[in-house]
């Protein structure tokens, strides 16, 4: 199937060709036609599949045939809306002008104020912001009749399922739904039975398991020694590399050293205002920096092609995550190669990992090691009898009570205060001989 064969306007077939979009995807052969109709789809493809396009097209074709109609398309991460925003911009050429807001956090409120107040009809964004313009009163969502939601799986795992539920409550019943995600968990399906009405399910390749031309390695290595075999990685390989950290601190640590050690490398983590984070991208995007060191909020949303290379410093503290992150490379059918660092305390997440990507995946444990429970020496009942060994003879003591103890029959001398002088004085029974005594 070509772009061409589609049933959308010649405007947007237009703007799909100067946007060098050549042949659909597999994700957007199947979704496509399904979307032109008006049924809401249920998507779940891997990570640089090409899910954007694949509701991008339909989208634009819906409103230009429809003057009064919005979209709404709701995304887990800034990165990831800004992504979006970028192929709506794509095909959103002049012929077509349709007007457009990126609403996420990290950019000027009036900036967007006055992109919403131009007649915005495609409104793309993060939950947080958009939920901060549905309180001021400037965003109306009344005339959404399509709507998007990009990366599910990751929305609900941050934690934005109040904030989706409480948007939904502003747009209209009678809408078109599309819900695409990299990942198909039981909380989606939820989702899915509660906001989609009878969806068509469209699955593209496994949902666990990476792109088959991304090539994985692990390397073992101790902890103190990470950072020096990162060096020797870092030198052996050409091309851009993506390094991923668990932490922001972590992120910002290791571009300082490896800038003092004469390494073009920079950080995107969240901590980040968005004009730095934009700056980041587009440095990296062009070649500027090689190395990107990257938290986990970049795993998703980066659609940059040439991404050699992608290296686990650090493993993701869900399984799932690992996916996303090596799928940041081998995009749009290219190659790719992944390398992840593993501790010994990595050992169990790993487990995790493989068990993911290989159901039948079973780790092996060593024959040799003995349970804990062998280890523990029995406990002897208590015993008054003491019994001891000399050179190999078992000798008993027992209690001797015909023996009298030294001190039973020794007398306690009597005294009035702790001063040795007073100890062996007796009471008088006449105080008032004392008394007078005290007053002489």
């Amino acid at each position: 199937m070509n772009f061409n064969d589609l049933p959308i306007e010649n405007k947007l077939k237009t703007s799909i060709k100067l946007a060098d979009f050549k042949s659909p995807t597999p994700i957007q052969s199947k979704s496509i036609p399904i979307s032109l109709t008006g049924k809401d789809i249920l998507g779940t493809a891997q990570t640089g599949t090409g899910k954007t396009l694949a509701f991008t097209i339909p989208m634009i074709n819906k409103l230009i045939l429809e003057k009064n109609a919005m979209a709404l398309i709701i995304c887990p991460t800034r990165e990831l809306a800004s992504q979006v925003m970028q192929t709506v911009l794509k095909l959103n050429i002049r012929e077509i002008g349709i007007g457009n807001a990126l609403l996420i956090g990290g950019e000027s409120m009036q900036k967007q104020l006055k992109k919403l107040k131009k007649r915005a009809r495609i409104i793309v964004g993060t939950p947080g912001r958009i939920n901060d313009h549905l309180k001021r009163q400037s965003l109306n969502l009344s005339k959404v009749s399509y709507l998007v939601l990009d990366e599910t799986d990751r929305m609900l795992d941050m934690g934005f399922t109040p904030q989706i539920e409480l948007i939904l409550k502003f747009i209209p019943k009678k809408h078109q739904t599309l819900l695409f995600s990299a990942t198909l968990p039981n909380n989606i399906l939820r989702i899915s039975e509660k906001y989609l009405n009878n969806p068509e399910r469209i699955a593209v390749g496994s949902l666990s398991t990476p792109i088959e031309k991304i090539k994985q390695e692990t390397f073992q290595v101790t902890q103190d020694k990470k950072y020096h075999e990162l060096i020797n990685q870092l030198v052996e390989r050409s091309g851009s590399i993506l390094v991923f950290v668990k932490t922001k601190h972590g992120a910002d640590k290791i571009v300082k050293r490896l800038k003092y050690d004469g390494h073009l490398a920079d950080a995107i983590h969240g901590n980040l205002r968005q004009s730095k984070r934009d700056r980041v991208i587009t440095g990296f995007r062009n070649g500027k920096s090689r190395i990107l060191i990257a938290t986990d909020v970049a795993a998703r949303g980066l659609d940059i092609p040439l991404i050699q290379h992608v290296i686990n410093y650090d493993l993701p503290q869900v399984p799932e995550d690992y996916i996303h992150r090596i799928g940041r490379t081998g995009r749009a059918g290219k190659e790719g190669f992944a390398l992840t660092f593993l501790t010994p305390n990595d050992r169990s997440m790993w487990n995790s990992i493989s068990r993911l990507i290989d159901p039948n995946y079973k780790h092996t444990q060593s024959r040799n090691k003995k349970s804990f429970k062998d280890k523990k020496k029995p406990k002897d009942t208590f015993n008054k009898e003491k019994k001891f060994k000399f050179n190999n003879k078992k000798k008993f003591f027992k209690r001797d009570n015909s023996k009298k103890s030294r001190f039973k029959n020794k007398k306690k001398k009597f005294g009035f205060t702790n001063n040795p002088k007073y100890f062996d004085k007796k009471p008088s029974n006449d105080l008032t001989t004392d008394t007078n005594k005290k007053k002489i």
